[in-house]
């Protein structure tokens, strides 16, 4: 028999009674190797509902519970949790050989690789675990993993059940999605805070994707390093967030230490904290956090998971980010309710709430979850697109035109989707260049020699079409480039002498 410490188990809100027992029932419908998904926003307490499913599991079918999670701090606060609602639990580290029948502990905490390790090894009696809790699921170094645990049930939680990666989908890896109260629901019932979002428009055109397909952090440093960047974001903070306890988020150290002493001669009570800071440390910087009226603490790469302080009231995306995921979970460290804090700040400075909507929009998490193609593409999309923004100065040589930008990505689909040929995308390009150079000059001559002001928006938009046909040739598009300059100039002379008919006519 497995004994369970005689502890109260924690008081559960109504919402998360209700998802409780529907994983329950969920569970006990199938006998093994049945894999759930379920879906809970940032700040609604997943670890608490995971914590109890495992103590119900324990109880009724006396086998154990392994919980997986990717980061050491997430272990020990894992583990401390399951204490509080009383199971008994082990983390497994490299002082832990074994995992066998006579341990006495119902239930494991562990990391990926460390686990991994002492599976491969022979050291865990597999037969034993009835049921695997994969906490942030959408991380993709748990999916191999979990084919080993052929006698166990599994389930996933996320905030966001969609994989950054389209080569692992999520739908692959778990049978079925449960969905929790979603971000609106849980803010009318007062449990999160509700949001004020102030958004900037920034330029991102410098921005480069790596492998792992977000911001580089060497282009966002040159960016949010900058000193245009640094007093907008000044700006921003004593616009919206001055004297409230705010967190900042940014993409490169470089960037973070500039952010910090920016703030501190600016006289501003701020800390900086990155995933290099010692632990001792960070400890203290936290504490400082915690106790320091009006604190900012800007970071890197440390406070999107594992960090729970309700007291922040702002939090500043200094940074853009294609990942879904990330989005959630920044903006989720000031969602936390209190009884003095309804609301908080959200002040975004990377167009990131263009990209993916706002925090508290109702997302149809199902059909993510089913169809995660389709997604990928419509933010990879947006993302290219956002990313590539008309400079400042090359946008003040068009005073006069309302309308500069062009989704090249979305009119090729909408030219398929009304069965028109993709070269209609090129045409509709030149003929809004040819009206902005028209709109801004008084003559042909002066018409024709703002071409040169478009040429790096014309070589981009040649690489997307390119893109959008699929294969094509170095030739075939040096070919669309000439083509495109030859009739944008035919286009320009056509309309200016046009409106010079129109006006002798007058």
């Amino acid at each position: 028999m497995m004994n369970l410490q005689s502890k109260c188990s924690p008081r559960l809100y109504p919402y998360q009674e209700n998802d409780i027992n529907i994983l329950f029932e969920k569970l006990g419908a199938h006998e093994r190797n049945h894999r759930l998904l379920y879906q809970l926003p940032t700040g609604g307490g997943k670890t608490v509902i995971f914590s109890e499913i495992a103590r119900r599991y324990i109880a009724k079918y006396q086998k154990k519970v392994i919980v997986l999670t990717h980061r050491k701090e997430l272990c020990r606060q894992t583990s401390s949790v399951l204490k509080t609602a009383g199971i008994a639990n082990k983390v497994v580290n490299s002082a832990l050989k074994k995992i066998g029948r006579g341990d006495g502990y119902p239930c494991y905490v562990a990391m990926v690789e460390t686990l991994k390790n002492r599976i491969n090894d022979g050291l865990i009696d597999l037969k034993r675990v009835g049921l695997v809790i994969v906490d942030e699921a959408h991380h993709n170094s748990f999916h191999k993993l979990l084919s080993k645990f052929e006698y166990a049930s599994v389930i996933g939680v996320t905030a966001t059940p969609f994989s950054s990666d389209i080569n692992l989908p999520m739908n692959k890896n778990y049978d079925e999605l449960v969905l929790g109260a979603p971000i609106g629901e849980l803010i009318a019932q007062g449990f999160l805070a509700k949001p004020k979002t102030f958004r900037y428009d920034v330029e991102l055109n410098t921005l480069k994707t790596g492998l792992n397909g977000d911001f580089t952090v060497s282009t966002s440093d040159e960016l949010y390093a900058s000193p245009a960047m640094l007093e907008l974001l000044v700006h921003a903070y004593e616009s919206h967030a001055k004297g409230k306890k705010t967190l900042i988020f940014n993409t490169g150290i470089f960037t973070s230490r500039k952010v910090l002493e920016v703030f501190s001669d600016l006289g501003y009570p701020i800390r900086h904290l990155d995933n290099k800071t010692r632990p001792e440390e960070r400890e203290e910087i936290l504490h400082w956090l915690k106790k320091t009226k009006g604190a900012i603490l800007t970071s890197v790469s440390i406070l999107t998971t594992g960090f729970d302080e309700p007291s922040v009231q702002t939090v500043i995306l200094n940074r853009a980010t294609t990942s879904l995921t990330l989005y959630h979970q920044m903006i989720g460290r000031g969602s936390r309710r209190l009884p003095q804090k309804k609301t908080f700040t959200i002040v975004d400075l990377g167009n990131n709430t263009d990209r993916f909507g706002h925090w508290n929009a109702a997302v149809d998490w199902k059909h993510v979850f089913e169809n995660p193609e389709v997604y990928h593409e419509s933010l990879t999309a947006k993302t290219s697109y956002q990313a590539h923004q008309m400079p400042a100065e090359m946008r003040s040589k068009f005073p006069n035109s309302f309308e500069i930008s062009f989704d090249v990505q979305s009119a090729h689909l909408l030219a398929l989707a009304n069965g028109l040929k993709p070269k209609i995308v090129i045409r509709d390009s030149i003929r809004q260049h040819a009206l902005m150079c028209a709109d801004n000059s008084d003559c042909i001559p002066d018409a024709i020699a703002l071409i040169t002001e478009l040429e790096r928006e014309i070589d981009w938009r040649i690489k997307q079409y390119a893109k959008c046909l699929g294969k094509v040739t170095k030739n075939y598009t040096e070919w669309l480039r000439e083509d495109y300059h030859q009739k944008l100039k035919i286009l320009i002379e056509k309309l200016m002498r046009r409106r010079e008919l129109m006006r002798m006519a007058v």
